[in-house]
Protein backbone atom coordinates (compact mmCIF):
# COMPACT_ATOMS: atom_id res chain seq x y z
CA UNK A 1 0.00 0.00 0.00
CA UNK A 2 1.10 3.59 -1.47
CA UNK A 3 2.61 5.34 1.88
CA UNK A 4 2.70 2.55 4.44
CA UNK A 5 6.50 1.96 5.66
CA UNK A 6 7.79 -1.62 5.95
CA UNK A 7 8.41 -2.56 9.24
CA UNK A 8 12.09 -3.52 9.97
CA UNK A 9 13.19 -6.56 10.74
CA UNK A 10 14.14 -5.61 14.12
CA UNK A 11 10.49 -3.77 15.13
CA UNK A 12 9.03 -1.74 17.62
CA UNK A 13 7.79 -3.56 21.24
CA UNK A 14 4.05 -2.96 21.17
CA UNK A 15 3.89 -5.28 17.92
CA UNK A 16 6.08 -7.97 19.31
CA UNK A 17 4.78 -11.21 21.70
CA UNK A 18 5.84 -14.52 21.38
CA UNK A 19 5.42 -17.62 19.98
CA UNK A 20 5.56 -14.66 16.69
CA UNK A 21 8.42 -12.97 17.62
CA UNK A 22 11.66 -13.60 20.04
CA UNK A 23 14.06 -11.88 21.43
CA UNK A 24 17.42 -12.93 20.45
CA UNK A 25 21.33 -12.26 22.56
CA UNK A 26 23.13 -9.45 20.88
CA UNK A 27 25.92 -12.18 20.82
CA UNK A 28 23.89 -14.45 18.96
CA UNK A 29 22.07 -11.64 16.69
CA UNK A 30 25.90 -10.69 15.66
CA UNK A 31 26.46 -14.66 14.82
CA UNK A 32 23.46 -14.84 12.50
CA UNK A 33 24.15 -11.10 10.74
CA UNK A 34 20.89 -9.80 12.33
CA UNK A 35 22.91 -6.93 13.99
CA UNK A 36 26.42 -5.90 12.78
CA UNK A 37 29.47 -6.17 15.32
CA UNK A 38 32.47 -7.96 16.30
CA UNK A 39 33.68 -9.73 19.40
CA UNK A 40 36.05 -9.15 21.70
CA UNK A 41 39.37 -11.42 20.95
CA UNK A 42 37.68 -13.04 18.29
CA UNK A 43 35.48 -14.77 20.34
CA UNK A 44 32.42 -16.78 18.96
CA UNK A 45 28.65 -17.17 19.98
CA UNK A 46 27.72 -20.66 19.10
CA UNK A 47 24.57 -21.28 20.57
CA UNK A 48 21.93 -18.74 19.82
CA UNK A 49 20.15 -17.55 22.83
CA UNK A 50 16.32 -16.86 22.64
CA UNK A 51 14.14 -15.66 25.25
CA UNK A 52 10.37 -15.31 24.95
CA UNK A 53 8.92 -11.36 24.80
CA UNK A 54 5.99 -10.24 26.37
CA UNK A 55 4.81 -6.71 26.58
CA UNK A 56 4.57 -6.75 30.26
CA UNK A 57 7.91 -8.71 31.07
CA UNK A 58 7.99 -11.08 33.10
CA UNK A 59 5.87 -12.20 36.61
CA UNK A 60 8.41 -13.48 38.42
CA UNK A 61 10.37 -11.24 40.76
CA UNK A 62 13.81 -12.27 41.35
CA UNK A 63 15.62 -10.18 43.48
CA UNK A 64 18.93 -10.15 40.55
CA UNK A 65 17.41 -10.73 37.77
CA UNK A 66 16.65 -7.25 34.83
CA UNK A 67 13.65 -9.05 33.94
CA UNK A 68 12.14 -9.05 37.34
CA UNK A 69 8.28 -7.46 37.87
CA UNK A 70 9.19 -4.87 40.07
CA UNK A 71 12.22 -3.59 38.28
CA UNK A 72 11.59 0.32 37.79
CA UNK A 73 10.88 1.38 33.75
CA UNK A 74 8.97 -0.40 31.01
CA UNK A 75 9.19 -4.33 30.06
CA UNK A 76 10.49 -3.59 26.74
CA UNK A 77 13.94 -1.39 28.30
CA UNK A 78 14.66 -4.14 30.76
CA UNK A 79 18.61 -6.24 30.33
CA UNK A 80 18.70 -9.73 31.02
CA UNK A 81 22.49 -10.36 31.91
CA UNK A 82 23.69 -6.96 31.94
CA UNK A 83 22.99 -6.84 27.77
CA UNK A 84 20.00 -5.83 25.69
CA UNK A 85 17.77 -9.05 23.74
CA UNK A 86 16.89 -6.58 20.81
CA UNK A 87 13.51 -8.63 18.92
CA UNK A 88 13.05 -9.89 15.66
CA UNK A 89 10.47 -12.18 14.24
CA UNK A 90 10.71 -16.32 14.92
CA UNK A 91 10.24 -17.01 11.90
CA UNK A 92 13.42 -14.72 10.45
CA UNK A 93 15.61 -16.01 13.35
CA UNK A 94 14.94 -19.73 12.57
CA UNK A 95 15.20 -19.20 8.62
CA UNK A 96 18.60 -17.23 9.89
CA UNK A 97 19.86 -20.50 11.73
CA UNK A 98 19.27 -22.70 9.06
CA UNK A 99 21.38 -20.59 6.86
CA UNK A 100 24.03 -20.28 9.31
CA UNK A 101 23.58 -24.08 10.09
CA UNK A 102 27.93 -24.55 9.76
CA UNK A 103 28.50 -21.87 12.78
CA UNK A 104 25.42 -22.43 15.26
CA UNK A 105 26.00 -25.10 17.77
CA UNK A 106 22.79 -25.26 19.56
CA UNK A 107 19.73 -22.89 19.96
CA UNK A 108 18.42 -22.37 23.70
CA UNK A 109 14.72 -21.13 24.15
CA UNK A 110 13.72 -19.66 27.54
CA UNK A 111 11.18 -18.95 29.21
CA UNK A 112 9.66 -16.47 31.42
CA UNK A 113 7.03 -16.29 34.10
CA UNK A 114 3.58 -15.71 31.83
CA UNK A 115 0.53 -18.07 31.41
CA UNK A 116 1.63 -18.20 27.95
CA UNK A 117 5.57 -19.21 28.25
CA UNK A 118 4.79 -22.74 28.05
CA UNK A 119 3.07 -23.26 24.56
CA UNK A 120 4.72 -20.88 23.49
CA UNK A 121 8.01 -22.57 24.11
CA UNK A 122 6.63 -25.86 22.26
CA UNK A 123 5.53 -23.25 19.72
CA UNK A 124 8.98 -21.85 18.81
CA UNK A 125 10.95 -24.73 19.06
CA UNK A 126 8.57 -26.66 16.62
CA UNK A 127 9.53 -23.41 14.46
CA UNK A 128 12.88 -24.05 14.60
CA UNK A 129 13.34 -27.87 14.41
CA UNK A 130 11.02 -27.58 11.00
CA UNK A 131 13.96 -25.71 9.17
CA UNK A 132 16.89 -27.41 10.23
CA UNK A 133 18.61 -29.80 12.55
CA UNK A 134 20.28 -27.75 14.90
CA UNK A 135 20.36 -29.17 18.74
CA UNK A 136 18.11 -27.39 20.84
CA UNK A 137 17.50 -26.65 24.56
CA UNK A 138 14.74 -25.42 26.21
CA UNK A 139 15.68 -23.40 29.08
CA UNK A 140 12.16 -23.87 31.20
CA UNK A 141 10.66 -22.31 34.26
CA UNK A 142 9.82 -24.92 36.04
CA UNK A 143 7.08 -23.64 38.21
CA UNK A 144 4.81 -23.91 35.19
CA UNK A 145 5.92 -27.14 34.00
CA UNK A 146 4.92 -30.92 35.01
CA UNK A 147 5.77 -34.29 33.84
CA UNK A 148 3.35 -33.92 31.09
CA UNK A 149 4.37 -30.66 29.29
CA UNK A 150 8.07 -31.78 29.46
CA UNK A 151 6.91 -34.73 27.25
CA UNK A 152 5.84 -32.02 25.06
CA UNK A 153 8.83 -29.90 24.97
CA UNK A 154 10.80 -33.51 24.38
CA UNK A 155 8.51 -34.43 21.46
CA UNK A 156 8.40 -30.82 20.17
CA UNK A 157 12.40 -31.32 19.21
CA UNK A 158 14.49 -29.87 22.27
CA UNK A 159 17.21 -32.65 23.81
CA UNK A 160 18.14 -30.94 26.62
CA UNK A 161 16.34 -29.07 29.34
CA UNK A 162 18.00 -26.51 31.98
CA UNK A 163 16.12 -24.71 34.77
CA UNK A 164 17.35 -21.69 36.37
CA UNK A 165 17.47 -23.34 40.09
CA UNK A 166 19.89 -20.29 40.45
CA UNK A 167 20.39 -20.26 44.73
CA UNK A 168 22.34 -22.78 46.58
CA UNK A 169 19.80 -23.57 48.96
CA UNK A 170 16.60 -23.79 50.22
CA UNK A 171 16.88 -20.47 52.34
CA UNK A 172 18.16 -18.70 49.76
CA UNK A 173 16.41 -19.13 46.98
CA UNK A 174 13.13 -18.49 48.91
CA UNK A 175 14.53 -14.72 49.63
CA UNK A 176 15.78 -14.52 46.06
CA UNK A 177 13.21 -16.03 44.01
CA UNK A 178 10.29 -17.32 46.66
CA UNK A 179 7.73 -15.78 48.50
CA UNK A 180 10.48 -14.45 50.74
CA UNK A 181 11.07 -11.98 47.39
CA UNK A 182 7.59 -11.32 46.69
CA UNK A 183 7.72 -14.19 43.47
CA UNK A 184 5.75 -17.45 42.79
CA UNK A 185 8.31 -19.99 42.44
CA UNK A 186 9.03 -23.29 44.95
CA UNK A 187 12.42 -24.73 45.63
CA UNK A 188 10.33 -27.95 45.92
CA UNK A 189 8.98 -27.90 42.52
CA UNK A 190 12.17 -26.96 40.89
CA UNK A 191 13.47 -29.94 42.14
CA UNK A 192 10.73 -32.21 41.25
CA UNK A 193 10.83 -30.86 37.49
CA UNK A 194 14.70 -30.95 37.49
CA UNK A 195 13.78 -34.86 38.31
CA UNK A 196 11.11 -35.25 35.78
CA UNK A 197 13.13 -34.14 33.47
CA UNK A 198 16.28 -36.23 34.63
CA UNK A 199 13.86 -39.20 34.01
CA UNK A 200 12.48 -38.22 30.20
CA UNK A 201 16.05 -36.63 29.09
CA UNK A 202 18.51 -38.81 30.31
CA UNK A 203 21.41 -38.33 32.73
CA UNK A 204 23.79 -35.46 31.94
CA UNK A 205 20.57 -34.21 29.05
CA UNK A 206 19.32 -31.58 32.22
CA UNK A 207 20.98 -29.06 33.60
CA UNK A 208 20.77 -26.34 36.69
CA UNK A 209 21.69 -22.67 36.41
CA UNK A 210 23.84 -21.97 39.64
CA UNK A 211 24.66 -18.63 40.69
CA UNK A 212 28.03 -17.78 43.28
CA UNK A 213 27.59 -14.09 44.71
CA UNK A 214 23.69 -14.21 45.99
CA UNK A 215 24.99 -14.70 49.46
CA UNK A 216 25.38 -18.43 49.83
CA UNK A 217 28.37 -20.28 51.35
CA UNK A 218 30.87 -22.18 49.60
CA UNK A 219 29.60 -24.62 51.40
CA UNK A 220 26.15 -24.62 50.16
CA UNK A 221 27.42 -24.25 46.50
CA UNK A 222 29.89 -27.88 46.98
CA UNK A 223 26.89 -29.30 48.65
CA UNK A 224 25.15 -29.13 45.29
CA UNK A 225 27.71 -30.10 43.41
CA UNK A 226 27.22 -33.21 44.78
CA UNK A 227 23.60 -33.35 44.79
CA UNK A 228 23.22 -32.68 40.83
CA UNK A 229 26.33 -35.06 40.60
CA UNK A 230 24.78 -38.09 42.03
CA UNK A 231 21.40 -37.02 40.23
CA UNK A 232 23.56 -37.12 36.86
CA UNK A 233 22.13 -33.42 36.39
CA UNK A 234 24.70 -31.30 34.96
CA UNK A 235 25.67 -27.90 37.14
CA UNK A 236 25.86 -24.45 35.23
CA UNK A 237 27.64 -22.03 37.28
CA UNK A 238 27.00 -18.27 36.99
CA UNK A 239 28.96 -15.08 38.55
CA UNK A 240 26.39 -13.18 39.62
CA UNK A 241 26.87 -9.24 37.99
CA UNK A 242 23.95 -6.77 39.56
CA UNK A 243 21.78 -5.47 36.99
CA UNK A 244 20.96 -1.48 37.61
CA UNK A 245 17.36 -1.14 38.69
CA UNK A 246 17.20 -4.55 40.56
CA UNK A 247 16.80 -5.36 44.38
CA UNK A 248 20.33 -6.48 44.54
CA UNK A 249 21.87 -3.36 42.36
CA UNK A 250 24.19 -2.21 45.18
CA UNK A 251 25.18 -6.11 46.03
CA UNK A 252 28.99 -6.78 44.69
CA UNK A 253 30.23 -9.61 42.94
CA UNK A 254 32.05 -12.08 44.50
CA UNK A 255 35.51 -11.84 44.49
CA UNK A 256 37.82 -12.96 42.10
CA UNK A 257 39.35 -15.41 44.00
CA UNK A 258 36.46 -17.10 45.68
CA UNK A 259 34.84 -17.43 42.12
CA UNK A 260 37.97 -18.97 40.70
CA UNK A 261 38.58 -21.36 43.55
CA UNK A 262 34.77 -22.08 43.36
CA UNK A 263 35.23 -23.05 39.70
CA UNK A 264 38.74 -25.44 40.20
CA UNK A 265 36.60 -27.39 43.02
CA UNK A 266 33.28 -27.88 41.02
CA UNK A 267 36.25 -28.97 38.28
CA UNK A 268 37.50 -31.28 40.61
CA UNK A 269 34.23 -32.76 41.93
CA UNK A 270 32.85 -33.43 38.52
CA UNK A 271 35.68 -34.68 36.70
CA UNK A 272 38.02 -36.44 38.92
CA UNK A 273 35.66 -37.41 41.48
CA UNK A 274 37.03 -35.41 44.57
CA UNK A 275 35.76 -37.00 47.87
CA UNK A 276 33.73 -34.66 49.98
CA UNK A 277 35.69 -35.45 52.90
CA UNK A 278 38.72 -33.86 50.57
CA UNK A 279 37.15 -30.43 51.34
CA UNK A 280 36.90 -28.36 54.59
CA UNK A 281 34.89 -25.60 55.27
CA UNK A 282 35.66 -22.94 58.59
CA UNK A 283 32.57 -22.25 60.53
CA UNK A 284 30.91 -19.78 58.25
CA UNK A 285 31.04 -22.16 55.16
CA UNK A 286 34.41 -20.87 53.24
CA UNK A 287 35.96 -23.04 51.64
CA UNK A 288 39.53 -23.20 53.76
CA UNK A 289 41.29 -26.50 52.56
CA UNK A 290 41.39 -28.75 49.65
CA UNK A 291 43.10 -32.07 49.84
CA UNK A 292 44.11 -32.84 46.66
CA UNK A 293 47.49 -34.10 44.45
CA UNK A 294 49.35 -30.78 43.93
CA UNK A 295 49.80 -32.17 40.39
CA UNK A 296 46.22 -32.25 39.53
CA UNK A 297 46.04 -28.79 40.44
CA UNK A 298 48.67 -28.03 38.38
CA UNK A 299 47.56 -29.44 35.86
CA UNK A 300 44.02 -28.12 35.97
CA UNK A 301 45.60 -24.77 36.43
CA UNK A 302 47.64 -25.46 33.19
CA UNK A 303 44.92 -26.74 30.71
CA UNK A 304 42.28 -24.02 31.85
CA UNK A 305 38.98 -25.98 30.94
CA UNK A 306 37.47 -25.37 34.66
CA UNK A 307 37.27 -21.94 33.96
CA UNK A 308 35.52 -21.72 31.03
CA UNK A 309 31.93 -20.78 30.57
CA UNK A 310 29.50 -24.16 31.45
CA UNK A 311 26.66 -24.52 28.73
CA UNK A 312 25.19 -27.51 27.06
CA UNK A 313 27.05 -28.90 24.15
CA UNK A 314 27.09 -28.97 19.85
CA UNK A 315 26.17 -32.24 18.46
CA UNK A 316 29.69 -33.17 18.46
CA UNK A 317 29.93 -32.96 22.39
CA UNK A 318 32.11 -29.57 22.12
CA UNK A 319 30.86 -26.50 24.29
CA UNK A 320 28.28 -24.44 22.22
CA UNK A 321 26.37 -22.53 24.89
CA UNK A 322 29.19 -20.14 25.64
CA UNK A 323 27.68 -16.77 26.09
CA UNK A 324 30.77 -14.33 25.12
CA UNK A 325 30.84 -11.92 27.86
CA UNK A 326 27.38 -12.41 29.50
CA UNK A 327 28.66 -11.74 33.17
CA UNK A 328 31.63 -9.42 32.60
CA UNK A 329 32.49 -6.43 29.92
CA UNK A 330 35.09 -7.02 27.42
CA UNK A 331 38.23 -5.54 28.80
CA UNK A 332 37.59 -6.31 32.31
CA UNK A 333 38.98 -9.63 33.96
CA UNK A 334 37.37 -12.74 32.30
CA UNK A 335 35.13 -14.50 34.98
CA UNK A 336 34.72 -17.93 32.30
CA UNK A 337 36.35 -17.74 29.41
CA UNK A 338 34.41 -18.18 26.26
CA UNK A 339 37.24 -20.01 24.48
CA UNK A 340 39.98 -22.65 26.12
CA UNK A 341 42.37 -20.41 27.83
CA UNK A 342 45.27 -19.37 25.78
CA UNK A 343 48.82 -19.38 27.01
CA UNK A 344 49.22 -15.43 27.94
CA UNK A 345 45.69 -16.30 30.48
CA UNK A 346 46.93 -19.33 32.54
CA UNK A 347 49.81 -16.52 34.37
CA UNK A 348 46.53 -14.06 35.48
CA UNK A 349 44.26 -17.59 36.44
CA UNK A 350 46.98 -19.22 38.60
CA UNK A 351 47.26 -15.81 39.97
CA UNK A 352 43.72 -15.11 40.74
CA UNK A 353 42.84 -18.34 41.84
CA UNK A 354 45.82 -18.75 44.93
CA UNK A 355 44.81 -22.23 45.66
CA UNK A 356 48.29 -22.86 47.30
CA UNK A 357 46.83 -20.98 50.04
CA UNK A 358 44.56 -23.84 50.42
CA UNK A 359 46.00 -26.75 49.08
CA UNK A 360 45.97 -29.36 51.37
Amino acid sequence: MAGLKRLPAEIEEDFRSSPDHVRVSVAAAVTLGLKPGRMFRNATCDCVNLLENYPAGCYANCTYCGLARERPGLAQDNTFIRVGWPVFPTDLVAEAVAAHEDRVGRVCVAMVQDRRAYPDLVEITRRVRARSDVPISALVTATLLDEQKLYHIRDAGADIVGIGLDAASEELFFRTRGRGARGPHSWTQHWEVARAARMIFGPMKVNCHVMVGLGETDHDLVDLFYRLKADEIAAYLFSFNPEPGTAMAAVPRAPLTRWRRIQLTKYLVERHDLPPEAIEFDATGALVRVHAPRALIDACLSEGLAFMTNGCPDRNGRLACNRPFGSYRPGEEFRDYPFVPRDEDRPAIRAQTRYEDILG
